[in-house]
């Protein structure tokens, strides 16, 4: 059969069809041809948009092809394949390649960008840690002799001081008490791995000469808090002491029940350390040791301002004058040692007055009332020197 003009170009059209499809579902999301273009009805493809000048042609050449095919188709004509292989349309496929380039290219112009979609991170649940986890989470303490003790509002002391220790609770008995501090952080490790902790029993000192503590203390006011761990007299600054050439700046005194330190074995009621810095940030603590007698009326002006609430510091509307803290005989003992208290921290130099002060019965049951025991166990004195004052 002989093949027409339409039939030559049906593939084409086929084409054009495919191509008119995929344009109608751009459109059909709002990414083809305007509103304003009729769409096509009953279903059929919409034809391709050609090019003005080409679409008469078609349109005649369509016409006279299938009026050709009729006459021959009557006659009885057979198609022949070398005629079927020169057919040649009037509109170039190069020509129409570029109109579908064309039209694709005005297809992903109209086209909008994607919509960035932004995930949120799905939320995690709550990590709940254990009590070891906690404390390990805590902020680092301060410098162990610069900021350990401090001379005001101070959770803890040389011997009962300490802000960030007094936050993880360590204690006196129990769980956290002397023998869990070297496990509650790594900061407090010396507690337990120290080679010269305090306190000690004081015995086999050696008998020397040894220079007179040159006491500088003056009335002063003073502020009273209960920290926790022990009852601590803040001091106004003036007040220090000079020993082997250096001089120590008065900073805090708080109290032990019983005392800390003994001395040939023996342990007293209570025990006042009195904590100084000097001007490169190493301790002195000057023990003074408390046994059952007449009423001390410093200790007294002490308990009249204990503050009512704990962590509350408590003004004093009068001054205090510590030589009066002080025994009359000032003989002392002397060695190095450390805090009593986590981080333990090590270099601390240690006076212990020889001599014992008294305080009354009923004084001791005051403090006994807030505290009824805060004395670290004895520690070994690993061998160091102790020098017995004469």
């Amino acid at each position: 059969m002989y093949l027409t003009l339409s039939d030559r170009l049906a593939p084409v059209f086929a084409l054009a069809a495919s191509l008119a499809l995929v344009m109608s579902a751009y459109a059909a999301d709002g990414h083809g041809e305007r509103a304003s273009e009729p769409a096509a009805e009953h279903g059929e493809a919409k034809e391709p948009r050609l090019k003005p000048s080409l679409k008469p042609d078609l349109k005649a050449e369509a016409k006279e092809g299938r009026d050709e095919g009729r006459s021959k188709q009557a006659s009885g004509a057979q198609p022949k394949a070398e005629a079927a292989s020169e057919a040649r349309t009037s509109v170039p496929m190069s020509e129409l390649r570029d109109l579908i380039d064309q039209k694709i290219a005005e297809v992903r112009s109209k086209r909008e960008a994607a919509p960035v979609v932004r995930l949120r991170p799905k939320p995690r649940a709550p990590v709940r840690l254990d009590h070891a986890e906690k404390l390990a989470a805590i902020s680092p303490l301060m410098n162990d002799t610069q900021g350990a003790l401090l001379p005001s509002g101070a959770h803890g002391s040389a011997a009962g001081a300490h802000a960030t220790g007094h936050d993880i609770h360590w204690a006196y008995t129990g769980a956290t008490g002397p023998e869990s501090w070297g496990r509650l952080k790594p900061e407090f490790q010396q507690c337990m791995l120290g080679k010269r902790q305090s306190p000690i029993d004081i015995r086999d000192g050696i008998a020397v000469q040894l220079d007179p503590i040159q006491f500088e203390y003056r009335p002063s006011g003073f502020r009273v808090i209960d920290n926790g761990h022990t009852v601590q007299v803040n001091v106004e600054s003036g007040n220090g002491i000079v020993v082997q050439g250096r001089r120590y700046e008065l900073l805090q005194f708080h109290f032990h029940r019983p005392s800390e330190e003994r001395i040939n074995g023996r342990q007293f009621e209570m025990v006042a350390h009195l904590v100084h810095k000097d001007i490169d940030g190493k301790l002195a603590v000057v023990a003074v040791l408390m046994e059952n007698g007449k009423g001390h009326p410093l200790i007294q002006q002490v308990w009249n301002n204990l503050p009512l609430e704990k962590n509350t510091e408590q003004a004093s509307m009068t001054q205090m004058d510590l030589n009066q803290l002080l025994p009359e005989q000032r003989q002392y003992y002397t060695y190095m040692g450390s805090l009593t208290t986590p981080p333990c921290s090590e270099g601390v130099l240690w006076m212990v007055m020889k001599n014992p002060a008294s305080m009354s019965r009923e004084q001791i049951g005051v403090f006994s009332k807030l505290y009824q025991m805060n004395a670290r166990p004895i520690q070994s004195p690993s061998g160091r020197l102790i020098k017995d004052g004469q």
